[in-house]
């Protein structure tokens, strides 16, 4: 069994984030030792390592709620839990494209500065007025 910390060092979860996630219901089944205090087993570890996971892709607390109580409900509510996935992960792919296309943008803005810097090419602005030789 794992206490709060241990989850929080092996998850890299903060503390903060893991009792608000345990208080608002995200980490069911809470098991508790001798003095009350908040203990973890191998499958809860798993839990919170999703929902980190889910956090990362974007679902806010609300989200995360629907979630869970979808996934208590069992096997029955699988359909439900591959939509929700699945706009997740529309919504990622959208956020790739937009990234690529940021990251092609700024390999051709530094292709651009090393041909001017080598002589290659003049160098042009569209902010500034530049003497023509």
């Amino acid at each position: 069994m794992y206490s709060m910390k241990d989850v929080c060092k092996l998850t890299g979860m903060k503390y903060e984030t893991l009792k608000y996630y345990c208080n608002e219901g995200l980490v069911p089944n809470i098991k508790r030792n001798d003095n009350n205090y908040r203990v973890f087993d191998e499958k809860d570890v798993a839990w919170i390592e999703s929902l980190s996971c889910l956090k990362r892709c974007g679902m806010g607390i609300a989200e995360m709620k629907e979630y869970v109580d979808l996934c208590l409900e069992g096997k029955n509510s699988i359909p439900e839990r591959k939509i929700i996935l699945d706009q997740k992960k529309k919504s990622l792919e959208e956020k790739l494209q937009e990234v690529q296309e940021c990251i092609e943008y700024i390999n051709s803005k530094q292709q651009f500065y090393d041909d001017v810097l080598s002589g290659k090419i003049k160098y042009k602005s569209n902010l500034i007025l530049i003497d023509k030789d």
